[in-house]
């Protein structure tokens, strides 16, 4: 997760069909929405001073977020060059909720925990898996997304369904992710490192790879969406905990966005966010 690797399969049907719009109207959207996604970018490198987040929240009474803006269904641009998304509408409830209002930072994936460190934003709240290697550098919240990692094939596919079945066959996954690590753990798996879903994806459809792994909720919100030839051939190999990036040092910080998304869980307000984008009822441990 996030490791759930950029998905430009969206934004690509989009450019494609701008090429087709006589009036234009399109095209102007697209615009909107990359001038959108630069002058955020540029703000990214922008630091909003040290000293502990809490108190810095309080005095501006703005929440800086930091995530990718290109990954849907969790956070990117909508037609009109708005951010939405699940990730936003979060963000948005955690800030109402700690009375302050979410201002929304774009950065490239490699980019955010850098910037964090470097005071450029509060928090990460972008589909970033909890692992023990990032715990050493930054502290994570609650999950606020449970999820995991499946195999993905073709539809006329029905060999692959358990973990050892990708011994000797083409395995696509996003370089430096978790899904590399649980690839790599079968002995005999041909493993091919990408750098965008879209790219191992397309792969998969055009039969230059056999099975690809990512994330549960991500794929089968794309499958939906976009009708692909695809389906999840496995059950969940990997379970993912999902949580918001914090700079050590703000323990004071971070209990108050726990507290925040407790009182979201149990008065409804999460599963209301969640079933809006997915469809179902959260996954629970």
């Amino acid at each position: 997760m996030s490791e759930r690797e950029l998905v430009f399969r969206n934004e690509f049907e989009r450019f494609h069909n701008v090429l087709h719009d006589k009036g234009g109207h399109a095209l102007k959207k697209v615009i909107l929405a990359t001038i959108t996604l630069i002058v955020m970018s540029i703000v990214a490198g922008c630091g909003f001073g040290g000293g502990k987040v809490l108190d810095r929240m309080e005095k501006s009474e703005v929440l800086n977020v930091a995530f990718e803006g290109t990954y849907p269904p969790f956070n990117y641009l909508d037609d009109n060059g708005e951010l939405t998304g699940f990730d936003v509408d979060i963000s948005n409830e955690i800030a109402k909720r700690l009375d302050v209002k979410a201002n929304f930072i774009t950065s490239k994936w490699e980019g955010l925990i850098g910037g964090l460190k470097a005071d450029k934003f509060d928090i990460i709240i972008g589909q970033m898996t909890v692992t023990e290697e990032r715990k050493k550098s930054v502290d994570f919240t609650d999950p606020y997304v449970i999820t995991g990692s499946v195999l993905i094939t073709r539809e006329e596919t029905n060999d692959i369904s358990k973990l050892e079945d990708i011994k000797g066959k083409k395995v696509g996954v996003g370089g430096g992710t978790t899904f590399e690590e649980i690839a790599n753990s079968v002995e005999g798996a041909d493993v091919k490192l990408y750098k965008a879903f879209s790219d191992y994806l397309e792969d998969l459809k055009n039969e230059r790879l056999d099975v690809i792994i990512n994330d549960q909720l991500l794929v089968s919100y794309n499958i939906k969406e976009n009708n692909l030839p695809i389906k999840v051939a496995s059950d969940i190999l990997k379970v993912d905990e999902v949580g918001m990036a914090v700079n050590k040092g703000n323990e004071d910080f971070v209990e108050k966005v726990n507290e925040a998304l407790s009182e979201m869980k149990e008065d409804g307000t999460y599963n209301e966010i969640y079933k809006k984008w997915f469809g179902s009822d959260p996954v629970e441990q």
